[in-house]
């Protein structure tokens, strides 16, 4: 259900800019969005978009990918199985404030007089900027220029280059470069109410260990109470001006400083910039993190900050010549499309060995955790754009997979059961009817494994590594289901959770049996290539997981007599095997101002109700698409889109792909919108929280598989576009086979180029076509091409 409201004035704030978000004055008011949006990351460090001076903040934070602290989860009441220990994403040593005083005044945003103010999120770079003239109480007018950069060549190292001018005099001014410990920031906060925001610490959560000056450098190290992962910390400074200066640098426990006081004279640049880097383990000691923090910062101070510009460039160039979809007529979509492909890349650049938490490291919402969202919204994005990065994430998955036998186990199930939500492989989710139920994640996890080969070609990594983790998850679905007599014999599959939390505990859900089903054939063919086709392979497969070819075809026996619930009457497939029996949600009754319902209902109002939190059979259809026909495709979508709150941020994607293939233009159009400006727009209200991940790389989806009307399966990519008749036209890169194919789609053509590569073969509409470098095809709807 769309809250169209929440869209009137979106952009209002932050004008259209096709390569920039720009915030031309200080807005109080969206302070802690902005702190959101104006995030700077690259998938290991992400910083908030807070002010270098460090106040005014609402939400400051930084963080390292996949460093957590852990804390014993509480119940009520306990349970065999139940997970115990809990994870959070820790903000960390904040490095990136720079005070100023000019005739010992502060400068501080919400009093200062600002003659100018542009803060500038550069997309195209990877850079904030910032431009301010400030007018002191005694009339100096001091002209402040920054720059900020986590970069992506290096995975370890930010920095900022901060200039400083007084215009019209001169001036004592200070530069206090610090680094803190943020402890309020880490212990008080609290989640009024909200479960998707993540909890405070009630104790200390980083524990100092070392620190040390060195001339301008400093280094802390620091190792968190309970989970005992080591930190360090490390800023250096190179400072040059014509004037007159001296700098005083000290350290503590829990914050260090360099401080740079300097006679200002009129129009002469004082010119600071500061390295920062942050190194993680989970058992190398901290004297040894400190000697990897230095060596990066020798490196950076070394090198200088123009090549980490340039770095950035060649990083930013390479990815947008990958990822960039291009559209005409529309400079507010260009925008919001660019943005949300901007933070993905932000969340997921430098993951390596760490997943994609939910808000990326832009906040601490959901806790930091990495959800099924990575596999089914982001990794598509990723396996046509990035593959190298998709390839590490399904890897990053398979270092837990011990893990998830031993959640299998803890369960009473067979085989591998991945976590819910997690962050060190260990199931952190405590409300077990709309976490561990979801035993969809396994699917999930190898429906995107399959499209990953599909589409690179890389079948070493299917053999290496995909076919353990497919083996463990078939293993899991054949112990899970049943045959039941009352379903005719068919395989059942009882108490799980589908994607849509507002079921659970259910019997039968349609999704996830259909990607059970297909996570059992996938399993099975791979066993199959691998004995007839891998014996090495095969007999490694074997020996790692005990494999007996009886079990592969028990898989097959599961998957081919797989239930599907399906409806004669209604011609749609229930959601489960209770949905259609339930009472309607009173939506007429139900005001906007109670929405999210999991807010202001208690769980068990919501269970007996038929109300959708988010897409569920409507997902299953587009994932899914071969498994239904155009009739059940229309029926179902018919009656469930009414039913779908639009409470989570993953649906509206999925119904702009499916209103699109059905026809539902106008429909497709408004959805894909209201999810392009999910952040920009704060379309949730809780932006403040950190960004939707998830839901971004459904933008991209909406584009690709909605107005451009893609469809992928068993490797076969074809179109059929069907574009908005408010955009002029729409192109975009895809990444098949390690070959770069462009689509550029208009009102009258569309044109398939391939700009690398040899020879590629796709179809448009019913129409097989090979495309080579030399010749671009260009194809009218429903025409021979020309």
């Amino acid at each position: 259900m769309i809250h169209r409201e929440r869209l009137e004035g979106a952009g209002h704030v932050y004008p259209p800019d096709e390569w920039r978000l720009v915030e031309k004055e200080f807005h109080p008011h969206v302070l802690a969005a902005a702190e959101t949006l104006f995030s700077t990351a690259n998938g290991y460090l992400g910083m908030r978009g807070s002010f270098e001076e460090g106040t005014p903040v609402i939400q400051g934070g930084t963080f390292v990918n996949g460093f957590y602290e852990s804390w014993p989860i509480v119940y009520g009441e306990v349970a065999f199985g139940f997970a115990k220990t809990g994870q959070t994403i820790v903000n960390v040593m904040d490095s990136k404030i720079i005070k100023l005083y000019v005739d010992d005044e502060p400068f501080y945003l919400p009093t200062a007089n600002l003659l100018h103010f542009e803060r500038v999120l550069n997309m195209k770079s990877g850079t904030l900027d910032r431009e301010i003239l400030w007018e002191t109480p005694a009339g100096k007018r001091v002209s402040i220029r920054s720059r900020r950069i986590v970069s992506f060549q290096h995975r370890h190292l930010a920095a900022i280059d901060y200039t400083v001018t007084v215009l019209n005099g001169e001036a004592p001014v200070v530069i206090s470069s610090e680094m803190i410990n943020d402890l309020p920031n880490q212990i008080d906060e609290a989640r009024h109410g909200d479960p998707r925001r993540a909890r405070g610490f009630k104790d200390r959560v980083l524990v100092p260990k070392v620190s040390y000056v060195r001339d301008r450098r400093i280094v802390l190290s620091h190792m968190t109470n309970n989970s005992k992962m080591r930190l360090a910390c490390g800023i250096e400074h190179a400072f040059e001006t014509m004037c007159p200066y001296a700098v005083e640098t000290k350290s503590s426990e829990d914050s260090g400083k360099a401080v740079f006081s300097i006679d200002a004279k009129a129009g002469v640049p004082i010119h600071l910039t500061k390295y920062m880097t942050y190194h993680t383990s989970r058992s190398a000691p901290p004297e040894e993190l400190c000697e990897r923090a230095e060596r990066t910062l020798e490196r950076g101070a070394r090198h200088g900050f123009a090549d980490l510009l340039a770095g950035q460039k060649e990083y930013m160039d390479d990815f947008w010549r990958r990822s960039d979809i291009q559209v005409d007529g529309d400079p507010a979509a260009q925008q919001a499309i660019r943005f949300n492909l901007f933070q993905i890349i932000q969340a997921t650049g430098r993951a390596e060995g760490a997943g994609i938490p939910a808000k990326g490291l832009t906040g601490k919402g959901y806790e930091g955790h990495y959800f099924w969202d990575a596999e089914i919204y982001v990794l598509p994005f990723l396996i046509y754009s990035a593959p190298r990065i998709a390839r590490n994430l399904l890897k990053f998955r398979h270092s837990y997979l011990d893990k998830a036998r031993e959640r299998a186990r803890q369960v009473n199930q067979k085989g591998a059961l991945f976590p819910w939500r997690t962050i060190n492989g260990e199931e952190a989710s405590g409300y077990y009817a709309a976490g561990t139920a979801q035993y969809h994640i396994n699917a999930d996890i190898m429906y995107a494994l399959k499209k990953y080969v599909d589409v690179t070609g890389d079948e070493e990594f299917l053999h290496g590594v995909g076919a353990e983790m497919l083996v463990e998850t078939a293993r899991l679905w054949a112990d899970l289901g049943f045959y039941s007599e009352r379903k005719g014999g068919k395989f059942c599959i009882h108490g799980v959770t589908g994607p849509d939390e507002y079921n659970t505990v259910v019997n039968n859900n349609t999704y996830t049996n259909l990607m059970a089903q297909e996570n059992l054939w996938y399993a099975v063919k791979t066993v199959a290539s691998l004995r007839d086709q891998r014996p090495e392979k095969f007999s490694a497969l074997v020996h790692k997981t005990g494999l007996d070819m009886s079990e592969v075809e028990e898989w097959k026996r599961a998957a081919d007599s797989m239930y599907i619930p399906f409806d004669e009457k209604m011609g749609i497939h229930p959601q489960d095997d209770s949905f259609l029996d339930k009472e309607p949600w009173d939506f007429k009754n139900t005001p906007p101002e109670k929405y999210p319902l999991l807010l202001h209902h208690h769980p068990l109002v919501i269970y007996r109700h038929a109300v959708i939190k988010q897409a569920d059979v409507v997902l299953a259809m587009f994932l899914l698409g071969h498994d239904f026909s155009a009739e059940q495709k229309k029926r179902n979508f018919d009656y469930y889109d009414p039913l779908t709150t639009g409470d989570s941020s993953l649906s509206v994607s999925i119904q702009a792909i499916v209103a699109a293939e059905l026809g539902y233009g106008e429909k497709a159009s408004e959805y894909a919108w209201y999810g392009a400006l999910m952040d920009l727009a704060d379309v949730g209200g809780n932006v403040r929280d950190g960004c939707h991940i998830a839901s971004m790389g459904g933008t991209w989806m909406a584009v690709v598989y909605g107005l451009a009307g893609m469809r992928d399966c068993d490797g076969h990519v074809s179109f059929r576009p069907r574009p908005p008749v408010k955009l002029d036209g729409l192109r975009f890169p895809l990444t098949i086979r390690s070959q770069l194919l462009e689509v550029d789609i208009n009102r009258d053509t569309t044109t398939y180029s391939l700009r690398e590569g040899d020879s590629l073969v796709i179809q448009h509409e019913d129409e097989e076509i090979r495309l080579s470098t030399e010749n671009p095809v260009v194809v009218r709807p429903h025409t021979t091409r020309s």
